[in-house]
């Protein structure tokens, strides 16, 4: 299968708002208005869906709900991004139920992070398009002070130009290179038990919140049970784990898990929960070195 960039966001574009996965009130509405006029105030236009505040239990609609609005913001032509509006849970729900042909016939920029990294990573694995982890509505654009890094990062890395993401400490150095693959740990391994791993070479990135070291030890150590991950991958970076019980039990589970695969391994990216965040171009061609990622 091709794998299929999506065209840069310029000036001018339509950014269309679905919620794939948790619910919003409608007394959160100011974090959308926020939002669309942000957008807006940047040169672009804001395209929402009608089911944009729709709520069944825990998710934003039911399945079919959520479903219909995913391909039909695909197939829309006049959108040219799509932007989730919050994480929470759900996306796991849709990924057998998607038409994977609707993503790969009308490509353009997905971009959400938290539980949307199940829809990145199947994007990538069934559809071949590569889209992004990077900030959504109700976490950073909605916000009464946003995260002016965040800004910047997103807007570079949806530009579709090549660009680096930093890390900052190095738990092993040398270089390794691949497809950039992963997102948040704990949605990651929730897709156990599906034909998910990429067959290709990758750098895996992770980030998780509010989760205790063992249970982090115990999602690393799902990964690296499946033969597929431990051959393919070729570096990890490690980004944050906020709301950690132990600090100095999660640096020696970082040193652990890199001494076991004996590959290249930096910790300190910025792949977060927390409002200054990275944007990760999920699928895209990358090369660690030092404590550097070279995105293409």
């Amino acid at each position: 299968m091709n794998i299929i960039k999506p065209a840069g966001l310029k000036s001018g574009d339509v950014i269309g708002i679905i919620a794939p996965s948790g619910p919003v009130d409608k007394d959160d509405c100011v974090f959308v208005k926020r939002a669309v006029k942000f957008f807006e105030s940047e040169g672009f236009k804001v395209f929402l869906s009608d089911d944009i505040y729709a709520k069944d239990r825990y998710l934003a609609g039911c399945d079919d709900i959520r479903l219909k609005n995913i391909h039909e913001f695909f197939k829309n032509p006049d959108i040219n991004a799509i932007l989730c509006l919050r994480g929470g849970y759900g996306a796991i729900r849709l990924v057998e139920k998607l038409n994977y042909s609707v993503v790969r016939k009308n490509p353009k920029i997905f971009c959400g992070f938290s539980d949307v990294t199940a829809l990145n990573l199947m994007f990538y694995k069934r559809a071949g398009l590569i889209s992004y982890s990077g900030p959504m509505v109700m976490s950073d654009f909605g916000k009464v002070s946003q995260s002016e890094f965040t800004t910047k990062e997103f807007f570079k890395a949806l530009s579709g130009k090549s660009y680096e993401i930093s890390g900052n400490e190095i738990i092993k150095p040398g270089a390794g290179e691949g497809i950039l693959w992963g997102g948040n740990l704990s949605t990651v391994v929730s897709l156990c038990g599906l034909d998910f791993v990429p067959d290709k070479p990758f750098v895996f990135f992770a980030e998780d919140v509010g989760e205790p070291v063992y249970k982090i030890d115990k999602m690393f150590r799902q990964l690296m049970n499946i033969e597929k991950f431990r051959k393919n991958v070729q570096a990890v970076c490690f980004g944050e784990f906020s709301g950690v019980d132990n600090e100095e039990w999660l640096k020696i589970l970082f040193e652990e898990i890199q001494s076991e695969l004996d590959i290249p391994a930096v910790s300190g990216f910025r792949f977060t929960h927390n409002p200054d965040k990275t944007t990760a171009r999920v699928g895209s061609c990358v090369k660690l070195e030092g404590q550097t990622l070279f995105v293409e």
